[in-house]
């Protein structure tokens, strides 16, 4: 599987499972960081699909390095919600794989920045 490909499936399943933990969280009467979290977590994958049709190298870089702040933010808003025990269920699998998208997200920014050819190679750019 290319990397490209990876990012994109795991950006998109992350966001399905991010609007099904809404879902519980708004049934348990928290709306106020679910909505920070939905928002966020869904606009990882919005942001990496928009970089697939990238006009530039820097275009491209400008998306993933969005998409990779909103990881972070997403991460955030997990950990709040973990220790905050508004909702008192087990957020690891979330954590989990917020932080392989962040790693995943920081190479692929890092690597095109260094070398320019590296971009064309995710995304045909």
């Amino acid at each position: 599987m290319k990397t490209e490909n990876k990012i994109l499936e795991l950006s998109f399943n992350f966001s399905l499972s991010i609007i099904q933990l809404y879902k519980v969280l708004a049934e348990s009467k928290e709306f106020v960081l679910s909505k920070q979290l939905l928002r966020s977590g869904t606009s990882i994958g919005a942001n990496i699909e928009e970089a697939t049709a990238a006009q530039s190298r820097k275009d491209f870089i400008s998306k993933m390095a969005i998409a990779s702040k909103e990881a972070r933010e997403t991460k955030y808003w997990l950990r709040l919600l973990e220790k905050s025990k508004l909702v008192e269920i087990d957020y690891t699998v979330y954590l989990v794989q917020i932080e392989h998208m962040i790693n995943i997200l920081t190479k692929i920014v890092k690597t095109s920045q260094e070398t320019p050819d590296k971009a064309n190679h995710y995304f045909n750019i």
